[in-house]
């Protein structure tokens, strides 16, 4: 029998306006720049049921939780010092890399396979991944996982 997935990694343009609007009540909440979910929602403008309907099954990708691990595939270019970039990009954010494998270039094209694990002092993940895929020679980065 087939495992159904209960988690999905989406990039924002792919999620509905709605589960966006209950992500900033949630923000607005937990910063305390707002005293209720009323006036949460009502800045934000989605209705309460909304936001009571979907408030446990959306959170930010950049959570920063220790012991998260994300790995991730990266297509580049097989040219010198990109490789020492992306880690390079992967310190600056102080996420601890534990496993890379990177295939043997094919038509000038390696694969890049990089699990790293989220620590406390982490910076913004989505930002880490738009740096190292806004690289010149990467041609694309997905996220494979998210534990």
């Amino acid at each position: 029998m087939e495992e159904k997935a209960s988690h999905f990694v989406l990039k924002k343009k792919a999620v509905p306006d709605v589960l966006l609007r209950v992500v900033e009540a949630k923000r607005l909440l937990e910063s305390e720049k707002v005293l209720s979910v009323q006036e949460a929602t009502k800045r934000v403008g989605i209705s309460r049921s909304s936001f009571y309907k979907y408030k446990d099954d959306i959170f930010p990708f950049h959570e920063n939780k220790k012991g998260k691990t994300i790995t991730m595939v990266i297509q580049m270019d097989d040219e010198p010092g990109l490789l020492s970039i992306v880690l390079k990009t992967v310190a600056e954010y102080h996420a601890n890399i534990l496993t890379i494998h990177q295939s043997i270039p094919v038509n000038g094209i390696a694969s890049l396979t990089l699990s790293v694990d989220v620590l406390p002092e982490t910076g913004d993940i989505t930002r880490m991944t738009e740096t190292i895929e806004g690289q010149k020679g990467i041609h694309f980065l997905k996220i494979l996982s998210r534990e």
